[in-house]
């Protein structure tokens, strides 16, 4: 409780008994008794709950979030300076106070029946630059500019909500989307958009007394039929997302496949040319070998000419070496006219076999 309210209940418990005091006057003094003492304390108590009275009346106390407003009978109408926070003095009867508050405020329109200060769709409705309706839903934080407070009440009073902040607000909102396209307002303009509003309602309020702390667009709603159309180009939208991601997974299959087709080509060319290299390193092993057997071979014809050139009779010998096992008829030299078979031999040595002599004529006996 404060000081003038304090002030303000005695002075009316001061009139309570200058009240109770008359009636007890009255009463003694229909009855013939003695009003003498009463009279005065009734003189004193009214003197009193007068003074009280004039005081609380000119006793003001202004809380830190207000500022008051004089209205004054002495000084033009209204005192050009605010009262503030604190307790302060009028002159009473010829001067009264008017408090504003300079805390913040928030005015919502919204098309929620219960969400915004007036009951119902109020909503702003706008049209943009391409002729589609929008129904906006908007919150304005404001406060009044504490060294205009004297101008807010001169101009608006205590209507400034009503007169200023709502009227204003809805037709800088209409102003703002009647510049941009139904796409740009709730897509790649909105930052803009929301920008732009708070720049002109800051102008705006400021020229009323007013401070503009926010702007919300709290929302954009569209009529019915826009709804439908961009329900529809976000679903034809959304099936054209999934088709090219239908196409791209298609071709990193494809990617896939060739990659795989790619690795066995290239693993297939890695075994022919590991095959065909082992095929030339045989066939090379193979060749060498043949060379280095032909040139022993060579060698061991050479060495066997040089030893037939030296001995002629050793051939001779050889070749009789090779045929006695498998013979029964020795050949004599060409000059001689006879064949001698061999003999057979018994198993002790002994010759089973009469030789014969038989004239060489160019045939063999048996």
């Amino acid at each position: 409780m404060n000081v003038t309210v304090a002030i303000s209940a005695i002075a009316g418990l001061a009139w309570l008994a200058v009240v109770g005091l008359l009636a007890l006057v009255v009463m003694r003094a229909s009855r013939q008794k003695p009003v003498k003492g009463l009279v005065t304390g009734l003189i004193v108590v009214l003197v009193l709950a007068g003074v009280l009275n004039t005081v609380s009346a000119g006793l003001i106390f202004i809380e830190p979030q207000e500022r008051g407003v004089v209205i004054s009978a002495i000084q033009d109408g209204i005192r050009p300076d605010a009262l503030q926070p604190g307790l302060r003095w009028v002159v009473p009867y010829f001067e009264s106070v008017v408090t504003y508050p300079i805390s913040r405020q928030t005015y919502t329109m919204s098309i929620a029946a219960e969400e915004g200060q007036i009951q119902g769709d109020d909503s702003v409705e706008a049209r943009t630059s391409d002729g589609q309706v929008v129904m906006i839903d908007a919150s304005i934080v404001f406060a009044i500019d504490p060294a205009e407070v004297v101008g807010v009440h001169i101009k608006w009073q205590d209507q400034y909500v009503n007169n200023l902040v709502r009227p204003q607000s809805r037709g800088v909102i209409r102003d703002a989307v009647s510049q941009f396209g139904i796409e740009e307002v709730y897509s790649s303009q909105r930052l803009k958009l929301t920008e732009m509003m708070t720049a002109d309602m800051a102008e705006t309020l400021n020229e009323g007394g007013l401070i503009l702390v926010d702007f919300i667009l709290r929302n954009i709603t569209f009529s019915d039929e826009y709804a439908a159309s961009v329900e529809q180009k976000q679903i034809a939208e959304q099936l054209g997302q999934q088709a090219a991601f239908i196409v791209e997974q298609k071709k990193q299959e494809a990617e896939q496949v060739r990659q795989t087709a790619q690795g066995a080509a290239d693993a297939a060319v890695i075994s022919a040319q590991g095959q065909a290299d082992s095929l030339l390193i045989n066939a090379q092993a193979l060749a060498d070998a043949r060379i280095i057997q032909a040139n022993a071979e060579a060698e061991a014809l050479t060495v066997i000419a040089a030893v037939l050139k030296e001995n002629p009779d050793l051939l001779t010998y050889r070749y009789i070496e090779e045929l006695t096992p498998n013979i029964d008829v020795m050949l004599l030299p060409s000059d001689n006219p006879f064949l001698f078979p061999l003999p057979e031999m018994n198993n002790t040595g002994q010759s089973t076999t009469t030789p014969t002599v038989t004239p060489n004529t160019g045939t063999e006996s048996p």
